[in-house]
């Protein structure tokens, strides 16, 4: 058997996990906004942005409080991409990854994400800088 590896991600993998994960994560963002109002403010002000790698990071440097508030979010998007990783046969990185290029996909005008070279960017009215290897 093949070893996987952590920086390369299998087209047919990610595509097979992005419709699942599509009807999982679409409405994330916005179910977890109205469960915690300090995350969609610190969303709504630049201070909280969707990165490459699937998980909720900081353009600045975050309060202890909402240091705290993202990091418990991250806890529970690993939690949920571990299950369907197993459940489609990839791994948690893969399935992560595929979770950041659609929620970069899905940010709007306004709001911050991670290109694929690492830096923060804030999405303007066209499509956000992603990696090659989203679906």
């Amino acid at each position: 058997m093949k070893a996987r590896s952590n920086t390369k991600h299998s087209p047919l993998t990610l595509g097979a996990g992005a419709l699942a994960l599509a009807l999982l994560t679409a409405t994330a963002p916005a179910s977890a906004q109205s469960r915690d109002p300090a995350y969609a403010a610190a969303r709504a002000s630049g201070q909280v942005g969707e990165k490459t790698d699937g998980y909720l990071g900081f353009p600045t440097a975050p309060s202890a409080e909402l240091r705290h508030v993202i990091e418990d979010l991250n806890i529970k998007r690993k939690a949920v991409y571990a299950q369907k990783a197993q459940a489609n046969n990839a791994t948690v990185e893969e399935y992560a990854f595929t979770s950041g290029c659609l929620a970069i996909a899905r940010t709007v005008a306004g709001e911050k994400y991670q290109a694929p070279d690492g830096s923060w960017q804030t999405r303007g009215a066209g499509a956000p800088l992603r990696d090659s290897r989203c679906p």
